[in-house]
């Protein structure tokens, strides 16, 4: 009964799974993933079209996929890929600045981009009536875009704060980006970062840019993949009108990349240096196949037994041994090559020298030894309940199949690959270990603090010159004036879709369960909550909770914490569990024939998790350790510090990860006390959706939980949770390294449940709803000073606060500040138009249906409002809730709660280049070094 069966006819990779040694009440199960149905044709000017029908889904996604990625990138121009990402999402002669943010959000839909060294991808999603005129945007980028100096001048420069965010700012930034790839590759041309380099971007020219557009933009190198709600015979209409009369490159370059990355035969090591490197790295790197090499499915399976999930081989020597706070190995892999990477962040305590050579030990003993028959399977398991993640959606399935196109030509290639992962053997794990593992061919590596300096990292082989383009021809096009331009399709006939019902049942002991079935991929998601959280700790011993629950998987009465991660991997089922502000969770994925008996386990941590010593004392120092790295982080720093600055002393202002300093003085007696305190049936929800029907998953249910009994009464509700309101403030965390300043501002707001919730939600959504808010207008579209800045409203069963956040250069920190107090005092003082307020919610309501089609969305939302003290059932209200706010009701909110002389800002960044001018906005600047933090406190110092 419990166990999905696919629709008949529909095509299946399988393969027979082996139970784990450690589990002889597990029987082997055949686990499968559907094969991804498409139609596929190609038009006179070499435009690949790929069509994905679901007519399950009241959504389309459309995505155009270059066959032109970082790559290509020409000599000394690297990272023009990427900046053509952002170019051609901005404007075209039908288009002005930013139109297709608004066609988008403003429907209901969502909209990006990306690139990797094969590829550059534009995509939206959005309801499936707007498919024209998404075809129609598509046509208008492909075949008229407008490529001025003005677009240039302001992506590159949005380009550039990109960088600063995602590489400079984070620890480990630069060794992600920079230093893999300049000493994986030798000759081939992803040896550049994606990103490119300041250096290189300031040297561009528009002229360049336009070069590189007329060489390699165009619909034969590109392929339209469109999945969703639609009919067939309509879709290829809309094509041949939309797209067949557009031209081929007039002289096209050709995108083949010919160079062969040459085999190392001598061992060389690299010793990088950055600036706020907590913890050191220790690795090493080898060449290895692209993505169509016949070894290539062998490396993907070798490199989930060496590092997937907690049962793997380096979490077992590094993790549970305490000698590195994180491990990986990874297979990289592009069109013409690719590289493995095996490296550690080291324990403080541990010795850097020792744990680079338990590496080592590792990869000898998998190129020596073969694998087992469980490691196999459980490796295979894990990867095929991964494709059933996947292809649970309509625009997942459109995504794994062009993911796999742009790197080997053919569609089908996704589906062959996970047939290949399925027949892998252990012969052929251990032979693709001995082929591209050896130490001859390897580059041993360290990660360390100190200046930025790239010549530490520095390949010395020189570095190849790459292709020159010829020059741009003709003129710029310009956006039509007013008058002329051509107005986007009206929407078509809106699909009729039935929504999911939702069961609410509860059983004997007092478990309430809500069950819907969310899709036929047999894959289901159940997701325990239990009260307490981060609200339920001592501030002293913040995280009790937080670690109450992720540590449960670290054993019970009956299991190891090995044969708790043994079964569950062996099964395909992932595992998650955390606490957050008002409760903590429990989370399960798997396949739905191999969900009872991952759910035996789920049941057996929740009821019976022990605790051994051991593990806590090892998993408690890596928590410390962890927060090492956050408080380098200037994102994440803020984020902490925000919280008992906004809530003082009151429950909401205590940490869920905890602190350094309260992680230290946690005991494993309190995890049981916790446990025993607030897991109780009568006050557990359970949650069940996915690819199973709602009274099989209501069953399965009372079999694992019915029978639970706890002693003792249900926990009590907390009250004051908020507590009053603080005072405002203007708090500078001054990090003299950071690579970035990170702000927040935030404004006490209404609880969930109150009156004033949807309208302050939907004022918000003007506010720093996406790339259609006015903060992200202001701070990224007109001045290029940051990659994105947006707002939130928490969702909170006390008072949650309203936060505007962005993270931009050291010396713009304060013009970021005063953006957003100025677009706080216009929130409030502003009347919205009706026009506003229909767009807003539209694009409120098109992002909530959109997480509610996936199991793991659907549940995060539920459970989320479960927590709160509200029904299930308001989750499918959502809409009608936001549609009986009025324009006026929205703003006499935002009044109430929004505004500049209301926002207490902290802000975690190099002091030195903004607090001066900070200074001149708001006067009475409390600044703190970074190194002299106390995060439990209000004032976030230590005591006097």
């Amino acid at each position: 009964m419990l166990r999905s069966v696919l629709a008949a006819g529909v095509a299946t990779l399988a393969f027979v799974a082996v139970p784990a040694s450690a589990d002889k009440h597990t029987a082997a199960a055949a686990l499968s993933a559907p094969q991804i149905e498409f139609t596929e044709w190609t038009l006179a000017n070499g435009l690949r079209v790929i069509a994905i029908e679901d007519d399950s889904t009241a959504t389309v996604t459309t995505s155009l996929w270059y066959e032109v990625g970082s790559k290509h990138d020409p000599e000394g121009r690297s990272g023009f890929a990427h900046l053509f990402e952002h170019i051609l999402s901005r404007k075209t002669e039908n288009m002005p600045y930013n139109l297709i943010y608004g066609l988008t959000a403003d429907i209901g839909g969502t909209r990006n981009a990306s690139t990797n060294a094969d590829r550059t991808n534009y995509y939206e999603t959005v309801p499936a009536e707007y498919l024209e005129q998404m075809l129609w945007t598509h046509r208008e980028r492909m075949f008229k875009p407008v490529i001025d100096q003005d677009v240039f001048d302001k992506e590159r420069d949005v380009v550039k704060e990109e960088l600063r965010q995602r590489v400079y700012a984070p620890p480990y930034g630069r060794l992600q980006s920079f230093v893999l790839g300049e000493n994986a590759y030798d000759v081939l041309p992803q040896r550049r970062p994606t990103i490119g380099s300041i250096e290189d971007l300031d040297t561009a020219t528009l002229d360049d840019a336009r070069a590189f557009h007329q060489a390699y933009y165009g619909p034969d190198t590109a392929t339209l993949i469109v999945a969703g709600n639609f009919d067939e015979a309509d879709l290829r209409k809309l094509v041949d009108s939309y797209f067949a009369d557009i031209p081929r490159r007039a002289n096209p370059v050709s995108l083949a990349i010919t160079a062969k990355e040459p085999q190392r035969t001598q061992p060389r090591s690299v010793v990088a240096t950055a600036p706020t490197v907590p913890l050191p790295v220790a690795g090493s790197l080898w060449k290895a196949p692209g993505s169509t090499g016949a070894d290539a499915a062998a490396l993907d399976v070798l490199a989930a037994i060496m590092a997937r999930g907690e049962n793997s081989r380096l979490n077992e020597a590094l993790i549970r041994t305490g000698k590195a706070v994180g491990s990986e190995f990874v297979y990289a892999e592009s069109e013409e090559g690719g590289f493995v990477a095996s490296f550690a962040i080291t324990n403080p305590l541990a010795d850097v020298e020792e744990v680079d050579a338990i590496l080592k030990g590792e990869l000898a003993k998998v190129r020596t030894e073969p694998v087992t028959a469980a490691e196999l399977s459980e490796a295979k398991s894990e990867m095929f309940a991964a494709a059933l993640s996947r292809r649970e959606t309509a625009r997942g399935r459109a995504f794994e199949l062009g993911e796999a196109l742009v790197s080997s030509g053919d569609p089908q290639a996704a589906d062959r690959r996970l047939a290949q992962i399925g027949a892998v053997t252990a012969a052929d794990v251990m032979r693709v270990a001995n082929s591209w593992l050896q130490p001859n061919a390897r580059v041993d590596l360290r990660y360390v603090a100190g200046e930025d300096d790239p010549q530490t990292y520095a390949n010395p082989v020189p570095m190849p010159t790459f292709v020159t383009l010829p020059s741009a021809i003709g003129e710029p096009r310009s956006v039509l004036p007013d008058g002329e331009r051509q107005e986007p399709p009206a929407p078509g006939v809106r699909p009729t879709v039935t929504a999911p019902a939702i069961v609410e049942s509860t059983l004997a002991n007092g478990i309430e369960v809500v069950a819907t079935q969310t899709g036929t991929v047999p894959l289901a998601t159940m997701t325990v909550i239990v009260p307490g959280g981060a609200i339920s700790d001592p501030r002293e011993k913040a995280g009790i909770a937080a670690f109450a629950a992720a540590l449960a998987n670290r054993g019970t009465p009956t299991m190891t914490a090995q044969q708790i991660a043994a079964r569950l991997e062996s099964l395909g089922a992932s595992f998650g569990a955390g606490g957050g502000t008002e409760g903590s969770f429990f989370s399960l994925t798997a396949p739905v024939a191999n969900m009872a008996e991952a759910g035996k386990i789920l049941s057996a941590m929740i009821r019976e998790a022990n605790y051994p010593e051991d593990e806590f004392e090892r998993e408690r120092k890596r928590g410390i350790d962890g927060l090492a790295l956050s408080l380098k982080d200037p994102g994440q720093l803020v984020r902490m510090a925000a919280l008992p600055v906004f809530y003082g002393d009151a429950p909401y202002g205590t940490i869920a990860g905890g602190t350094q300093t309260s992680l230290a003085a946690i005991t494993r007696d309190d995890l049981l006390t916790h446990r025993q305190t607030w897991w109780h049936p009568q006050a557990t929800k359970i949650v069940v959706s996915g690819g199973i029907a709602q009274e099989a998953a209501v069953a399965l249910t009372n079999q694992l939980f019915g029978n639970w009994r706890a002693e003792g009464p249900a926990p009590q509700s907390i009250n004051g949770r908020a507590g009053t309101p603080r005072t405002v403030r203007t708090v500078v965390i001054d990090m003299p390294d950071a690579g970035q300043a990170a702000i927040y501002a935030g404004m006490r707001a209404p609880s969930r449940a109150s009156d004033d919730f949807f309208p302050l939600t939907l004022a918000n959504a003007v506010l720093g709803g996406g790339s259609s808010g006015r903060l992200f207008e202001e701070v990224r579209t007109k001045r290029s000073i940051s990659y994105g800045a947006g707002s939130g409203v928490m969702d909170r069963a006390d008072d949650g606060y309203l936060v505007a956040s962005a993270q931009t250069q050291n010396s713009t920190a304060d013009e970021v500040v005063q953006v957003f107090l100025d677009e706080f005092d216009r929130l409030g003082r502003e009347a919205f138009a009706d026009d506003l307020i229909a767009k807003r919610r539209l694009f409120l309501t098109g992002g909530y249906s959109r997480a509610l089609e996936s199991s793991s969305g659907f549940n995060n939302i539920v459970a989320g409002l479960m927590l709160q003290g509200l029904k299930p059932a308001e989750a499918a209200r959502y809409a009608d809730r936001l549609a009986t706010v009025t324009p006026q009701q929205a703003s006499q909110v935002a009044a109430r709660y929004v505004a500049a002389d209301k926002a207490t800002l902290v802000i975690v960044g190099n002091a030195a280049e903004f607090l001066d001018d900070l200074k001149k906005i708001r006067p009475n600047v409390e600044v703190i070094s970074a190194d002299d933090l106390v995060l439990s406190r209000e004032d976030l110092v230590a005591g006097q």
